[in-house]
């Protein structure tokens, strides 16, 4: 690659819109020009426990989060390094041994909640987008997808949003949105919002 790759944040709360906006950016470039990584990924391993345990742990905490290994990955594409990404069971809570190599590209969406959060994670993206949606409908997204996707009770959604969900997105969330450069009011209704940022990035990443 002959320039610094483009790093670009997008950030928000649980079901804001972001990864529908990242499909978005992602859609506008060449597929072979962009690569995605999801904060998700990240979360750390907690083996020694046991399930019960872990499903009790605060998964909406900056501390939930292995920071930096996911800062470490991100330098190294940034440098033209290819990574082992890591993967993780939303099922069982678990790391998985298995990884996914990542080559580098010239545009990496860096996508998560708590992003903004970290300022080494901030230092190293040039356009920090912040995904900005009402708390009912972000509630209602997460209650479809964890249910459909990671095999959640309803009870045990509704109980995780209001234990930590909830009060972690007001006290770490929240406050970080005054860190973008962008914000997109109702995510991935806003198409105006939307077309305005991908011909920024257009701008600056070849096609």
């Amino acid at each position: 690659m002959g320039q610094k790759p483009l790093i670009i944040g997008i950030c928000g709360g649980t079901g804001a819109g972001k990864t529908t906006i990242t499909s978005r950016i992602t859609q506008a470039l060449s597929a072979a020009n962009v690569i995605i990584l999801e904060q998700d990924n990240y979360y750390k391993d907690f083996p020694e426990l046991s399930l019960a345990e872990r499903t009790e742990q605060n998964f909406d905490h900056p501390d939930s989060i292995d920071t930096p290994l996911l800062t470490e990955h991100l330098k190294k594409l940034r440098a033209g390094e290819a990574i082992e990404r890591p993967t993780y069971d939303f099922t069982y809570y678990r790391r998985l041994p298995q990884t996914v190599r990542v080559e580098p590209r010239a545009a990496t969406i860096l996508e998560g909640i708590l992003i903004f959060e970290s300022k080494p994670l901030r230092e190293l993206m040039d356009i920090k987008i912040f995904v900005d949606t009402d708390a009912d409908l972000r509630f209602i997204r997460r209650l479809v997808r964890d249910i459909r996707e990671r095999w959640r009770t309803m009870d045990s959604v509704i109980e995780q949003y209001r234990t930590t969900v909830r009060p972690m997105h007001m006290e770490f969330v929240e406050p970080s949105k005054r860190y973008a450069d962008v914000i997109i009011p109702e995510g991935g209704q806003n198409e105006v919002g939307i077309d305005l940022v991908i011909q920024k990035i257009r701008s600056l990443v070849p096609r």
